[in-house]
């Protein structure tokens, strides 16, 4: 089977490709596509994450083991058909942690052909790819009580610290 994937750039216009690929490769090959498909430099550390029907952002699947044991899993262990198991089915894509390159994939299509050259491979481009990583605005939610209160954070800026207070007197 082959799976076409739709991966878009989270930007304000419209960036994707449409790539295929079989299902028993990995996201680790989906990476490849994609780092292929973006014209990324492909030296800079990524994830998959897993989104839920709120499209929140779940497990995370990295490119590489960071736990100290080695067991963590990898995106070398998550066969596409696992991955992207119900046409729909989407997950979010980090490239760069520093840039921040962020792209949504879904499975647009599964298909019952026999493959003819080597996967992944693009197949539909749209949109061209810009320089830098599109900024994300961040929102803070005045109503969440887990959210800074920057006028606090001014007035304690504004305190002066007293030399002569001891330790013991707090």
């Amino acid at each position: 089977m082959i799976y076409k994937i739709r991966v878009f750039l989270d930007a304000k216009e419209d960036v994707f490709r449409d790539i295929e690929i079989k299902e028993k490769q990995t996201l680790f090959t989906l990476y490849k596509g994609i780092i292929s498909a973006f014209s990324l430099q492909g030296e800079e550390l990524a994830s998959f994450y897993e989104v839920d029907e709120d499209g929140k952002q779940t497990k995370e699947i990295p490119l590489e083991d960071m736990s100290d044991d080695g067991t963590d899993e990898t995106m070398a262990d998550f066969y596409i058909k696992e991955a992207f198991a119900n046409q729909g089915d989407r997950m979010a894509f980090v490239y760069d942690f520093m840039e921040m390159w962020t792209f949504v994939a879904e499975l647009i299509s599964v298909e019952d052909k026999p493959a003819v050259l080597n996967y992944p491979l693009t197949v539909y481009r749209f949109g061209s790819m810009p320089l830098k990583a599109p900024k994300k605005d961040m929102l803070v939610d005045l109503d969440d009580e887990d959210d800074i209160d920057f006028a606090e954070d001014a007035e304690l800026n504004d305190l002066q610290i007293d030399e002569d207070l001891d330790v013991d007197d707090l």
